[in-house]
């Protein structure tokens, strides 16, 4: 039953943004027709462009075919270049995927192992030594980061690419080499968050009258880590599955520093050529891969710890 209700919040939640969405992109003082073919255009010209694109009927009829063929996946055509969007999202799409995914494990592994660690240590000097890291971490912003990286770790050594995106067919070393430093830049500010609630969690399960029973008794440190791990995750999973949808507006960022081809950068673009059809489609999309990771997070935590099903 809460499976369901979840779905559907969900599936509300995703017509709520694609309804404010398409407004957000009708409410421009000119006209697509006259943004597209500029100032110069006849009357029959705009009128024309108008039926091409369903633009001469109400707002609402608008929205409502958008959204059927959004259904089917028809995302419709581009303002600017004339081609379907679909394609054009599904080509961009795998490697924003690929450059996010990456980053949010290195993020998720990163933080578990740094977060124990400085529990483990509690006000001793690597407890230090990483919240300092983390307020660094905190407080630097990405694209300056990045552009450290590149001078200091891409120019300066030559170990990685300074940018651009190494196709499969060059190895698989060549190609996530291309990852490093994105996956860097992408990843310190989270790996600072959720590290510290991974410590927070870690020296509260530590602390909990079942762990000392279990060094009492002589149980391995390994496997009481593993005990405390298991209830200082369930926090964890909410917070990363955010953190993964966030990822997708970070790699805006990311991918014009290292010149990265992905559906940020395509949405950019879109955004600079005031590209409309295109922009909805990309920020649809993004919205989309955020609901469900955040739904899924739920559903797992569910798993994790059964008090949040009872709820």
């Amino acid at each position: 039953m809460r499976i369901f209700s979840r779905l559907l919040s969900s599936l509300m939640l995703l017509v709520v943004v694609s309804a404010l969405l398409f407004a957000m992109c009708r409410a421009t003082p000119v006209s697509p027709a006259r943004l597209t073919l500029g100032s110069d255009a006849s009357a029959d010209q705009i009128a024309s462009f108008n039926r091409q694109y369903g633009l001469d009927r109400p707002v609402v009829a608008q929205y409502g075919a958008w959204l059927g063929h959004v259904a089917s996946l028809d995302f419709g055509r581009s303002y600017v270049s004339g081609n379907d969007i679909g394609p054009e999202i599904a080509d961009t799409l795998p490697g924003t995927v690929e450059l996010v995914t990456l980053s949010f494990v290195f993020t998720v592994v990163m933080s578990i192992v740094l977060g124990t660690i400085a529990a483990l240590k509690e006000d001793g000097a690597a407890d230090h030594v990483l919240r300092i890291a983390a307020i660094v971490g905190l407080s630097i912003p990405s694209f300056w980061l990045g552009l450290l990286l590149i001078r200091y770790v891409a120019l300066k050594t030559g170990w990685l690419p300074v940018g651009g995106l190494a196709p499969w067919s060059d190895g698989v070393g060549a190609h996530l080499g291309s990852f490093v430093l994105p996956v860097l830049t992408m990843s310190v500010y989270y790996i600072a968050v959720l590290s510290r609630l991974v410590r927070t969690n870690m020296v509260d399960a530590l602390s909990q009258d079942y762990i000392r029973t279990a060094r009492a008794l002589g149980l391995p440190r390994g496997r009481i880590l593993v005990y405390a791990l298991k209830n200082a995750l369930p926090s964890l999973v909410s917070t990363a599955a955010m953190s993964y949808g966030y990822m997708f507006g970070w790699a805006l960022i990311v991918e014009q520093i290292f010149n990265l081809p992905g559906v940020s950068r395509a949405l950019l673009t879109a955004i600079f050529q005031r590209d409309y059809p295109a922009v909805q489609a990309i920020v649809l999309v993004i919205t989309t891969i955020f609901i469900v990771s955040n739904c899924c997070a739920d559903l797992v935590q569910g798993a994790l710890d059964p008090k949040v099903n009872r709820k």
